[in-house]
């Protein structure tokens, strides 16, 4: 295990590679910590669906200081997260004083008081700070409960927080120090215990099955609704870290259905709802004298189904008052016997268990084939060595939270762990949602970037599944070239000091320079050479000029650039804008090589004999010029509606037209490839 000095340091590492330089100033270091930070806690689902959005204001007259790094609303508009972060940047464990949390939780409750106050009416609508302000107001009759986070790279001695309270609304303060952090590393998850019979006002009777094959036992008992509504209010979302829908979820609406129930029929609540699947790793029962077995306590409680149903509940008894005294809930509960088999077993529960309702294949993609044989090529692959090494590195992918710190804290004495770093960087790490951020920029879907990780993430994992893309070496070397690629344009942007959106910025640009270049870009070359050419970053320089332009255009329909980069309409203004690069030719896949640069095929195509020749690139170009300039937009256009070809076609089909319409001649390679991609679309079905 990580000492907390060589966690603090470490974890500084991972903030100096999201900033890609170093040093850099302190509010990108801090907006860089947390979005590290909040990473953590929402693979551990203590939080959910978070935006960052930063806002600082001092004392005005009636209003309070106020700061926020960033925010999350609820669906239903019943919970809010407000987070405010103390950091120092010193990568060593600093003591934070009580009077210095507090003060944080002053700051952020102060946000929540200027929001309920209406001060979005006085902020400009471009400002970030505008959607969160209004959300917030807007949801003032619906709001319930807010939770004021406090994030540091700090030890805080005194977690005894004086919990000021508003009227109307429950404030709940939580802190998340450095200590508490490195807890979350891999196998330090902080489990759920259920004491029924000191908190829930007495053991719960059940009906349990016997254990035939030593594998599990199932309990079947009846939970009454205000006990189940408190143990939601007590843990909330962590309830749900084993539901295959929680991730999609968030915090998900409340369904209008069970909230009629629960007001008007209260007394068939049971006979219409199916009732909770839920698991634990152990329980505590005893019988009584007719033999009835009761449960006394649980241990590691996961509700794996139903987490709707129990949110509703929640939501009707303490929002909307409802007397829910005559509601019981039937309850599944699932132990497993061997706790190693956990992560085999219970998605397939939760898998079966929602079997009524349509769950998607990215909903159990955490621990899927991919990413396993990701993670075993990221060990065993070494990257060419470069800057004159004698051995190369490796780059690193976690696919677990902090497996990075935990196989380095393993690799023995403080040398050994020196070494294993050199030939680990920290700034060769990725995680999964890294690879769907790369991958969905390279096929020019900026605006599902900057949906954020998570939601990027599953966008990008139902197509990869449905194109059926597999791990292989090839395809590792093609990704780590993008992810050179898309951090190189993260310092390039960075070295402009354009303010802000840097995120937005380096996608719009990969995107726009990959569909310019109809994905040719030479990733193989970037993969042996550990780095992009000189002439790619000065096109990269030159178009994300261009980019920060679009997505700041005053005509962005009155929203703020956070949102207005989330939009599709945002990507198709900015895909058209016409730029002037300087020449890149030597960064383009060569003609007579193994090219087609898309998600993983690679198209070959003979460097000699009559493919190459002169009389055939000839009539190549004469047959693509000879067809309507509309046949490659409407081959694209159905493409994309059928489902018929991947990304990268649909890509390239638009291409070919966008390069036809501007009179200009596709080379001899392009012609081959459009003409192959046209004559097997129109075996599919297409007519042009």
């Amino acid at each position: 295990m990580l000492s907390l000095d060589q966690f603090a340091s470490d974890l500084f590492q991972e903030v100096l590679v999201k900033c890609t330089s170093s040093p850099t100033p302190q509010p990108m270091q801090e907006e860089a910590f947390t979005e590290s930070v909040l990473e953590r806690l929402t693979e551990h689902n203590e939080v959910n669906d978070w935006n960052l959005c930063y806002y600082e204001a001092r004392n005005q007259g009636q209003r309070p200081a106020a700061k926020i790094n960033a925010w999350s609303l609820s669906a239903d508009g019943a919970t809010l997260d407000l987070f405010t972060t103390l950091y120092h940047g010193e990568g060593k464990a600093v003591a934070v004083t009580r009077a210095e949390a507090e003060q944080q939780f002053k700051l952020a409750r102060g946000f929540l008081r200027r929001a309920l106050g209406k001060i979005y009416e006085e902020l400009d609508e471009s400002h970030d700070a505008f959607q969160v302000a209004r959300s917030i107001y807007e949801a003032t009759e619906s709001l319930t409960t807010v939770r004021l986070f406090v994030l540091t790279d700090g030890v805080v001695r005194s977690f005894e927080i004086d919990e000021e309270q508003l009227p109307g609304i429950e404030l709940r303060y939580v802190l998340w120090d450095l200590e508490k952090l490195s807890r979350l590393q891999v196998g330090t998850r902080e489990i759920i215990s259920l004491d029924f019979m000191k908190d829930y006002g007495g053991a719960v009777p059940c009906i349990a099955t016997g254990d035939a094959t030593g594998e599990y036992r199932t309990f079947l008992a009846f939970f009454a609704a205000p006990m189940l509504a408190k143990i939601y209010g007590e843990h909330g979302q962590r309830l749900l870290e084993r539901n295959v829908r929680a991730f999609l979820q968030a915090k998900g609406k409340v369904n209008k259905g069970l909230q009629e129930t629960l007001r008007e029929q209260p007394h068939r609540f049971l006979a219409y709802n199916n009732g909770l699947c839920c698991t634990a790793a152990e329980v505590d029962v005893d019988s009584d004298k007719s033999g009835h077995v009761r449960l006394r306590r649980v241990r590691d409680f996961q509700i794996v189904n139903g987490g709707q149903t129990t949110a509703s509940i929640y939501h009707a008894f303490k929002k909307e008052k409802t007397d829910v005294s005559k509601v019981v809930v039937q309850v599944k509960l699932t132990v497993l016997t061997d706790p190693t088999k956990v992560v085999e077993i219970v998605p397939l529960i939760s898998k079966f268990a929602n079997s009524q309702n349509k769950v998607n294949t990215a909903d159990f993609s955490a621990n899927d084939a991919f990413h396993q044989n990701l993670e075993k090529l990221s060990r065993t692959m070494w990257a060419p060595a470069t800057g004159g090494l004698a051995m190369g590195t490796r780059w690193y992918y976690e696919r677990a939270r902090g497996s990075y710190m935990d196989d380095k804290s393993r690799a023995g004495t403080p040398a050994q762990r020196r070494k294993w770093e050199e030939q680990h960087p920290p700034s060769q790490k990725f995680t999964k949602t890294d690879v769907a951020k790369f991958e969905s920029t390279w096929n020019q879907l900026p605006h599902n970037v900057s949906l954020g990780a998570e939601k990027n993430f599953t966008e990008w994992t139902l197509r990869r599944q449905n194109e059926g893309v597999e791990a292989s070496q090839e395809y590792f070397e093609r990704l780590v070239a993008k992810a050179i690629l898309f951090r190189t344009t993260e310092k390039i942007v960075s070295a402009q000091n354009f303010g802000g959106y840097r995120a937005n910025i380096v996608t719009y640009t990969l995107a726009w320079l990959s569909l310019d270049k109809g994905q040719w870009i030479d990733l193989k070359k970037i993969w042996q050479r550990q780095a992009i050419g000189e002439p790619l970053a000065k096109a990269i320089e030159v178009i994300c000029h261009k980019a920060h332009e679009a997505i700041e255009n005053p005509e962005r329909t009155k929203q703020n650039v956070t949102e207005w980069c989330k939009q599709e309409e945002c990507w198709l203004r900015f895909r058209d804008v016409k730029i002037s690069l300087p020449e890149i030719s030597s960064e383009l896949v060569a003609a007579g090589s193994a090219v087609a640069s898309n998600g993983g095929a690679v198209a070959k195509v003979n460097g000699n004999g009559d493919s190459n020749s002169k009389a055939t690139a000839v009539e190549m170009l004469a047959r693509v010029e000879r067809l309507r300039l509309d046949v490659w937009p409407a081959l694209a256009s159905w493409g994309q509606k059928t489902g018929s070809l991947k990304p990268w076609q649909i890509t390239f089909a638009g291409n070919i037209g966008k390069k036809l319409a501007r009179g200009k001649k596709p080379p001899h390679l392009e012609c081959k490839e459009a003409l192959a991609l046209l004559d097997d679309a129109q075996a599919k079905g297409f007519m042009p």
